[in-house]
């Protein structure tokens, strides 16, 4: 009974620090002494459909993790497309899973090849971009980190499943979040609630058979911000004068991202039964790659012009094929960008100077209001306010005085074009 209550006790601590409110001032005060880099944004935040929120993080001498929150602008209930940041999450599942099915021999470099069994589904038998010729888990979630691939996040997708992807969500209190479609394959209606056939197999042996999924269950989110804009472009490329309807799509809000990477990144700063069932493999595996440049992995190959350092780092680097990469720093992250939306979750560290701290925030411009058009202000709007906003946080975190510097150790890699 004693063990009974103490497990509900670090329950109820762990709920109490999920729940507090962060500071709402500091934030703004902090652009508003910017004027040069953030007066544009400042003037249109609500027409840019800004939300930040930002995490000091302070050790105490055991190194243990304590978490103070800034925010701007943060609401759980305006909508806005969270595009490639739901891989996170269910690539976090998809390892879960498979420690969870306590199948002998099943691991993420297991042959996984997925088969269809409805109208849309398409088969996997091979992956060149690995080192085997073959797909994988351990593949699919390389791709995701370093250069945020589609495909990859659909096959975990229908690995997992959508009923136990919506079900973790839950479980983790991630009560602002859905994730109920594939992404980049106009997945919609029926054919988001099945999901493929999945087999697995060590040098050519079956192990495993997840058979095909059918998710009889909705996700129902009372949002604003739902219709949006004058019109949209159809998949035949046809323009239609009505707004376009994000109401059967993901939802993942700013506050439910950065949680998923702080329980990521800090597991010892929650009590076990509020931790992922993951291995210290798992978590190393996930830290590495997000933190990695795609054009430091030898597989799968990443080049340049196509490919460069900064590609999924928004915040600090902007997305630039031009930023100057500086070597004490890494970004542990999940960018995402469609419909206008630019969207970066990151843990910024800086090893030379003891300088940790999240920022997870979202920026859209569309100036025409016209959706699937490929006329977004990317490039003159929305990456260049995520850069300077990682960029001048950074200074801020230079200057703060800590009682105790952070021991980075676990969050320091070789990646010297590793496998």
């Amino acid at each position: 009974m004693m063990k009974l209550h103490f497990t509900l006790l670090l329950l109820f601590i762990g709920t109490t620090c999920l729940a507090q409110e962060p500071d709402t001032v500091f934030l703004k005060q902090l652009l508003k002494a910017n004027p040069a880099l953030f007066n544009s944004i400042l003037n249109n935040s609500a027409h840019n459909e800004v939300q930040i929120l930002y995490t000091q993080i302070n050790r105490d001498q055991n190194n243990i993790p304590h978490f103070k929150s800034y925010s701007y602008r943060l609401n759980a209930k305006h909508y806005f497309y969270p595009a490639s940041t739901v891989k996170l999450p269910t690539a976090i599942f998809a390892l879960e899973k498979l420690n969870e099915l306590h199948v002998k021999g099943l691991a993420k470099k297991s042959v996984m090849i997925t088969d269809s069994a409805f109208a849309g589904q398409t088969k996997v038998k091979a992956d060149t971009s690995s080192f085997s010729g073959l797909p994988s888990i351990e593949n699919y979630i390389k791709k995701i980190l370093l250069v945020s691939d589609n495909d990859a996040f659909n096959r975990l997708y229908e690995f997992v499943g959508r009923e136990e992807i919506n079900q973790k969500l839950k479980k983790y209190q991630l009560n602002n979040t859905r994730i109920v479609g594939r992404l980049a394959i106009g997945d919609a209606g029926e054919s988001t609630r099945h999901t493929n056939p999945v087999d697995f197999f060590n040098n050519g042996k079956p192990i495993y058979h997840k058979p095909a999924l059918y998710d009889n269950n909705d996700y129902p989110m009372q949002l604003e911000n739902l219709i949006q804009g004058k019109a949209y472009m159809d998949s035949s490329d046809r323009l239609v004068n009505k707004p376009f309807d994000f109401s059967n799509k993901n939802v993942y809000s700013i506050a439910d991202q950065q949680q998923v990477l702080k329980r990521l990144l800090f597991p010892e700063a929650f009590p076990k039964v509020q931790r992922y069932n993951l291995t210290p493999a798992d978590y190393s595996f996930i830290y590495h790659y997000m933190s990695m440049f795609p054009t430091e992995n030898k597989k799968p190959t990443y080049n340049r012009p196509e490919y460069f350092p900064a590609y999924c780092k928004f915040l600090f680097y902007g997305g630039d094929s031009t930023a100057i990469i500086q070597p004490d720093i890494r970004i542990f992250n999940k960018v995402g960008d469609s419909y206008g939306y630019d969207i970066d979750n990151a843990y910024i560290v800086d090893f030379k100077n003891k300088v940790e701290f999240m920022v997870t925030a979202v920026v859209q411009s569309n100036e025409d209001g016209i959706y699937n058009d490929n006329k977004y202000e990317y490039a003159t709007v929305c990456l260049p306010f995520l850069k300077n906003l990682g960029k001048v946080l950074y200074q801020y975190e230079l200057k703060r005085s800590k009682k105790h510097l952070p021991d980075l150790t676990k969050f320091k890699f070789s990646y010297s074009m590793v496998k």
